[in-house]
C-alpha cells in the first residue's frame, strides 16, 4: 500500500510537470529528466566495468527489489546439470553469501539466477535472542539444507505472524503470516532426493525462500501498515 501510494504521488508529479514541458522550456525538461534517468555511474565505477566488463550472475551480492530477476518465475534445474561446474558454482556462491552474511536463506534468483535453488541453515552463533523470544518464535539451530527444484507441502496451516525482512529489501522489515510447519522436498547438491520437515522459525524461513522462486517478496504478503524502516531512529537523530 506505502509502496503504491508513492507510485501515485511520483505519477503526479511527473504528470504535471510533462504537461508543462512545451511552454516552461529547458528547466522543466532539465527536471523532468533527472526523474526518468537512469542514475549515472561513478567514474570508477564506470572505469572499472570498461577494464573488467559487466558483472555476470551469480553475483557476488544480493540483488535488491526492482531487479526484474526478482520478480520471475524461476525454471527447474535439468537433474543432468546439477554436477555441472557451472550449477556447483551458483550452489557455492550460494553457500558462501548465505554464511558470509549471516543469512538464514537464500534462492538463486537473488544472486541474479531464475533457478528453482534455494539455501537454509540456522547457525548456534546467530541464535542470540533472549530464551523467551526463542521459545516464542520456535527459533532453533539446523544444519545446512540445500534443495534443488523444491516443493512444499503445508503439515500445520496454523498461521503466526511475526516479522520478518529479507536482504533484498536491506533495511526494512513488516509483519508477515506463515504457516507453522512445512515439509520442503527436492534434490540436493549431488542430485539425490531429500525432504524436511520445517517447524515455527524454520518454516517461515523455508516459505520466504520458495516464495522467491515465484517471483513472490515478503511485502506481497505482509501486513502493511506494519512495513518498517529499521534505521528509523537513527535518521530521526
Amino acid at each position: 500500500m506505502i509502496i503504491l501510494r508513492s507510485c501515485r504521488v511520483f505519477g503526479l508529479l511527473v504528470s504535471h510537470y510533462s504537461h508543462g514541458l512545451g511552454s516552461s522550456g529547458p528547466q522543466s525538461s532539465r527536471l523532468y529528466a533527472s526523474w526518468t534517468e537512469e542514475k549515472k555511474r561513478p567514474y570508477w565505477k564506470t572505469l572499472r566495468r570498461l577494464i573488467l566488463g559487466a558483472p555476470s550472475p551469480p553475483y557476488k551480492k544480493v540483488v535488491q527489489t526492482g531487479d526484474p530477476v526478482l520478480r520471475l518465475q524461476t525454471q527447474l534445474v535439468p537433474q543432468d546439470r546439477i554436477s555441472h561446474p557451472d550449477t556447483q558454482v551458483i550452489l557455492k556462491r550460494m553457500v558462501h553469501i548465505l554464511r558470509s552474511g549471516d543469512c538464514m536463506g537464500i534462492s538463486a534468483p537473488q544472486l541474479g539466477v531464475p533457478l528453482r535453488i534455494i539455501a537454509l541453515e540456522l547457525r548456534e552463533g546467530m541464535c542470540k535472542l533472549p530464551s523467551e523470544l526463542m521459545a516464542e518464535r520456535e527459533i532453533h539451530p539446523f544444519p545446512l539444507k540445500i534443495f534443488i527444484n523444491p516443493t512444499m507441502r503445508i503439515l500445520d496451516s496454523r498461521k503466526l505472524h511475526f516479522h520478518e525482512n529479507c536482504t533484498s529489501l536491506h533495511g526494512f522489515s513488516a509483519l508477515v503470516p506463515r504457516c507453522h510447519s512445512v515439509e520442503i522436498s527436492g534434490l540436493n547438491e549431488k542430485g539425490d532426493p531429500t525432504s524436511w520437515k520445517a517447524h515455527g522459525w524454520a518454516a517461515r524461513a523455508a516459505q520466504h525462500e520458495m516464495d522467491h522462486l515465484d517471483g513472490v517478496l515478503y511485502i506481497d504478503k505482509m501486513f502493511p501498515r506494519t512495513f518498517v524502516n529499521l534505521r528509523w531512529q537513527e535518521v530521526n537523530d
